[in-house]
């Protein structure tokens, strides 16, 4: 009785674990997006027009890098 109980409470913590990585797997891609919105903007000389192109081009180079 005791190790069907431990068994439910192991399958029960997997499906946990298992919500919690699926919810935030990308919060650091999102984090490093946002990041590099931030800094561009500070860095250049001219604000970025269009948000959209810039963090399109901020998820391609996050991406590349990551495969590395």
């Amino acid at each position: 009785m005791f190790q069907n109980r431990k068994n439910i409470f192991i399958i029960i913590l997997i499906l946990v674990g298992s919500y919690l990585i699926y919810d935030f797997k990308d919060y650091n891609l999102k984090r490093a997006v946002d990041a590099c919105l931030a800094g561009s903007q500070k860095l250049s000389e001219t604000k970025i027009t269009d948000l959209d192109e810039a963090k399109k081009f901020c998820e391609e180079e996050i991406k590349k890098n990551k495969n590395k």
